[in-house]
């Protein structure tokens, strides 16, 4: 299928990559210094936009493309408090497509699956208290990440004692620690830490006073991602509407 690229930081290059490797052709390519390519008839001719930029750019992303008529599979974070509800009128009542989720990795698919299996099953279990850690990058703009923010609503929608997650403490690039340990009861911890070229790594961590209990999922590179991207787009190529990776994955 024909595909366009919006965004060419290490993600776009890797995406294209893929999606070569699988047969497809890239036929627009949106970086910050020719957005007046989103008026195209390349871009036009896309069968989906594949998009990761940032928090910022994000929302005007998914209007040019809507407006060009193109579909939007993109991985972009933090923009949902601001114009989420926007978004999902726009594929609910306009008949736009965006395929959104915090994270393309079939491997944070799985994980994603296993924390809300996992927090059903501690709902049970009182004794244990529950936080999270995230660490990427140091390049990362957005604290938590995303999918940090994912896998603490599903945790919180799984276990009743638990309404609503806060920031913690978050660690900088240069070791500077910020924010708190400290949270209600009610409250689940999420602790960011940037270093290095850390592509992410994310645990949900259940303690006790006789034991603890973590799962952890540790992104080696950034293959993974592009290529759930890619897959994202085969996937929306042919189907409607808002949607996220548990449309792709049946767990």
């Amino acid at each position: 299928m024909k595909i366009a690229l919006i965004g060419y930081g290490k993600m776009g290059h890797m995406i294209e990559q893929i999606a070569l490797e699988r047969g497809h052709e890239i036929v627009s390519i949106i970086d910050i210094d020719n957005r007046e390519d989103f008026a195209s008839e390349a871009f036009r001719s896309a069968d989906v936009a594949i998009e990761f930029t940032t928090p910022q750019t994000a929302y005007d992303n998914y209007l040019q493309a809507f407006a060009a008529g193109v579909k939007v599979v993109s991985g972009s974070t933090g923009w949902i408090p601001e114009h989420g509800e926007e978004v999902r009128r726009l594929c609910r009542e306009e008949g736009h497509t965006l395929f959104w989720s915090s994270n393309f990795s079939l491997g944070v698919a799985i994980f994603g699956a296993v924390n809300r299996y996992l927090a059903h099953i501690m709902s049970g279990f009182p004794a244990y208290d529950v936080r999270m850690e995230e660490v990427h990058h140091v390049h990362k703009l957005d604290a938590p990440s995303g999918t940090a923010i994912t896998l603490a609503e599903d945790l919180i929608h799984a276990i009743g004692r638990k309404d609503k997650w806060v920031k913690g403490t978050f660690t900088a690039p240069d070791g500077t620690v910020s924010g708190t340990e400290a949270c209600a009861a009610n409250e689940l911890r999420v602790d960011s830490i940037r270093r290095g070229e850390v592509p992410g790594i994310h645990s949900v961590v259940y303690d006790s006073e006789a034991d603890s209990i973590t799962i952890t999922h540790d992104a080696h590179n950034r293959k993974g991602f592009a290529l759930g991207a890619v897959l994202a787009a085969e996937y929306t190529a042919t189907h409607e509407g808002l949607l996220t990776m548990d449309d792709l994955f049946q767990f």
